[in-house]
């Protein structure tokens, strides 16, 4: 199995904060945000994001470039080499969990 992929399996499908991890990604893919404008895009809280930011960060799926509060956040070129694993994840775990949670 492709090295990425297990990353991804791992990151968003077993562990407790993976969905959130995987809508990171997901809007990442389509535009660089800052961390405040992902918790507001997310609904989720800042220390939150913050926390699966610095997560993503350390397995190379995501880079920054700033400092600070203007600290920018892209999907990594590893990710970018990679994106049909993420989709396919993704697919297949992070929509069908968000659907369960919102028919409880």
């Amino acid at each position: 199995m492709n090295p990425v992929k297990k990353i991804l399996w791992w990151l968003l499908a077993a562990t407790a904060g993976g969905i959130n991890r995987g809508k990171i990604l997901e809007v990442l893919e389509e535009k660089p945000m800052n961390a405040n404008e992902l918790a507001k895009e997310l609904g989720l809280d800042y220390k939150t994001v913050r926390h699966h930011l610095k997560i993503l960060e350390k397995n190379s799926l995501i880079t920054s470039m700033g400092e600070g509060y203007a600290k920018m956040y892209f999907i990594s070129e590893l990710l970018e080499q990679n994106i049909k694993h993420f989709h396919e994840i993704w697919d297949k775990i992070g929509k069908n969990k968000i659907k369960e949670r919102r028919m409880r």
